[in-house]
């Protein structure tokens, strides 16, 4: 636990998730007496290789809103699709206000991401991939964002090969045709 940040963390030793803290804010709700004060916490959880998944919850302290957020990111996970060290291909997707753009990179490059993005892709197993947010600032939408580009990814055998075994049948078709 040397080598990670203070807002990242594994919950116990024999978890395979890493956690970690994107944002905590203070909402307030007016009652009759003034207002009452809760917490909200965004966390992303990931396990290194292929999976994450992004969480938001409410709470009355700061450590029962991070615990719930956790308990929603590890339920919400998908698979993604991963290609030496980087994604398949491209892809760009607009959740709500907020854009993200994300390319493959060559190896050696690095994670190239900026706030929210860079988080939720560390957590991942991606260790080249370049990155552009557009649009708005909220750090909610641009991680759900980068979940459903990351989600929209497909792997390389369904697109790559779907085009050979098109091909293939088209070229089955017209032996047979020929034959006839």
């Amino acid at each position: 636990m040397a080598n990670m940040n203070t807002n990242q963390r594994r919950r116990d030793d024999n978890s395979p998730f890493t956690e970690q803290v994107i944002n905590i804010d203070r909402v307030s709700r007016v009652v009759k007496g003034g207002r009452r004060f809760r917490f909200k916490a965004l966390v992303v959880a990931g396990d290194g290789k292929n999976r994450v998944g992004v969480g938001v919850a409410k709470g009355a302290d700061v450590q029962v809103a991070i615990s719930k957020a956790t308990d929603v990111a590890k339920k919400n996970m998908i698979t993604i699709a991963i290609d030496n060290d980087t994604i398949p291909h491209e892809a760009e997707v607009k959740f709500s206000g907020a854009q993200v753009l994300i390319k493959p990179a060559a190896p050696g490059t690095g994670i190239i991401a900026g706030g929210v993005v860079r988080t939720v892709i560390g957590v991942t197993g991606i260790k080249n991939l370049l990155t552009k947010s557009l649009g708005s600032t909220n750090k909610v939408n641009i991680a759900y964002a980068t979940m459903d580009a990351l989600k929209s990814v497909l792997p390389r055998d369904e697109w790559h090969g779907a085009e050979k075994k098109v091909a293939k049948e088209e070229v089955k078709e017209e032996v047979a045709e020929e034959t006839k």
